[in-house]
């Protein structure tokens, strides 16, 4: 999944704001447990350098909050953070995390391509004696744990090996105003055909349906994730985001979702040009209401509350072929250690701290979805109202789906280029199947 910074105002007043360590979190912090305070105690003064990808506002506000609460729990340590965007972290991890001079605490997408080939070339620390020792395995249910497992090798995704855990949640699907909802008729929609429907009274009535910055690539693979639900069942998408065996892409459900897609751009659905906007500008288009519908995760929330005046809404994708919740999502990106780092055990400590059930009250105080306690912690209205709602119902009734760029360690980059054509009208629904499948099959063979 990726995660791009977003209106920089709105940030730098989040950072502003966020120095109090604001919580609303009606519980009072516990005692730190007997192992984090000897395990931290016992190290003297410690510098815990900490990379992170927390730059929108509300990621930002939640973390440096966090930071300072756990400082005060553990005056010797000094967290030293160095935040930038999801692409720049990235980057700099790749090329760091195999020498020595590396932080105690990273973020690492959890796709093959990142914490796979990390866990692969041997440059992550393993997590199951922490999670033994601080009780992870029962803090965290197993499907949720299980977006953080490796094998050894890096190739199997969902088993082996923990390397990584989360704070927050996040699913994708469609922001709107109300009195959108309410120029196009008031009602929900409850099949895809009733929000096909809804998308194409948008266009009836003079407005953009939707928007789309997909200059970075990876935002069509957010609505193809989507809107295969409409078309193929859901444990053949399931299949196909894990990497597992058995499932095609080169199916009639497949190739009708790419067509949707493909029919939306060729009739302007998204706008002139989407794959020359890029992330940040359709969120702006979306935050003037240049456009109808917004298709993007729960992540962005925070910004777009801060900046749409009112009426701000989600709604989760409706139901799959079987009538179950399905949505794109998971986890935010998991909190890992490097192999190594100069301070591991405070580092696990510091993973614990942001992680406990307490640190929830502080991330959903911030706009976030909390990973845990999402149903405690829902807010009474407004728009995360809604995303707590569709979280809970995606996890406790439905599949939470993978997003696509888990399949294969490289298809993000090939489904990212290979819709880019499709969007632009250089390639047909049938051959970005075929694209898409031979990456793949190549891979689960």
């Amino acid at each position: 999944m990726r995660r791009r910074t977003f209106l920089a105002a709105s940030v730098s007043a989040a950072t502003v704001a966020c120095s109090s360590g604001t919580t609303v979190d009606p519980e009072p912090s516990p005692t730190p447990s007997n192992l984090a305070a000897q395990t931290i105690s016992d190290q003297g003064p410690v510098t815990l350098t900490v990379w992170d990808q927390e730059v929108l506002a509300g990621q930002n506000a939640q973390i440096e909050a966090l930071n300072a609460q756990f400082q005060e729990e553990f005056p010797n340590v000094t967290v030293r953070r160095l935040s930038q965007s999801f692409d720049d972290l990235r980057k700099q991890s790749a090329m760091a995390l195999p020498g020595d001079d590396v932080p105690d605490v990273v973020q690492v997408s959890n796709t093959r391509a990142d914490m796979g080939a990390f866990v692969a070339e041997e440059l992550l620390l393993g997590l199951d004696d922490h999670a033994v020792a601080y009780g992870w395995n029962e803090r965290f249910p197993a499907s949720v744990l299980q977006g953080m497992r490796y094998s050894a090798d890096g190739l199997t995704f969902g088993e082996g090996g923990l390397y990584g855990l989360p704070q927050t949640g996040s699913i994708v699907g469609f922001y709107y105003r109300q009195q959108t909802l309410d120029q196009l008729g008031g009602e929900m929609p409850a099949t895809w055909e009733d929000l096909f429907a809804l998308i194409d009274e948008a266009r009836g009535v003079g407005m953009q349906p939707m928007v789309l910055g997909n200059l970075e690539k990876w935002p069509a693979l957010h609505v193809l994730g989507a809107l295969q639900n409409a078309y193929v069942p859901t444990d053949d998408v399931l299949a196909l985001a894990l990497g597992k065996a058995g499932a095609s892409w080169v199916t009639e459900g497949n190739v009708q979702a790419l067509t949707k897609l493909a029919s939306w751009s060729a009739d302007g659905y998204f706008g002139d040009s989407p794959n020359g906007v890029d992330y940040e500008t359709a969120a702006r288009s979306f935050v003037e209401g240049k456009t109808a519908f917004f298709p993007a995760g729960s992540w962005l929330a925070a910004d777009l509350e801060q900046e749409v005046e009112e009426g701000l809404r989600f709604m989760p994708p409706p139901p799959g072929l079987d009538g179950t919740p399905a949505s794109s999502g998971g986890t935010g990106v998991p909190w890992a250690i490097p192999a190594h780092a100069q301070n591991p055990d405070v580092a696990a400590a510091y993973l614990d701290f942001i992680t406990r059930p307490e640190a929830m009250g502080t991330i959903a105080a911030n706009g976030n979805v909390p990973v845990l306690r999402t149903v405690d912690l829902a807010p009474e209205a407004g728009v995360n109202l809604d995303i707590f709602e569709a979280f809970t119902t995606v996890t406790e009734q439905g599949v939470l789906v993978p997003f696509l760029d888990n399949a294969t360690p490289t298809f993000g980059d090939t489904a990212g280029t290979a819709l880019q054509d499709l969007i632009g009208g250089q390639k047909d629904p049938e051959a970005v199947a075929e694209t898409l499948q031979a990456d793949y099959a190549g891979f689960v063979s």
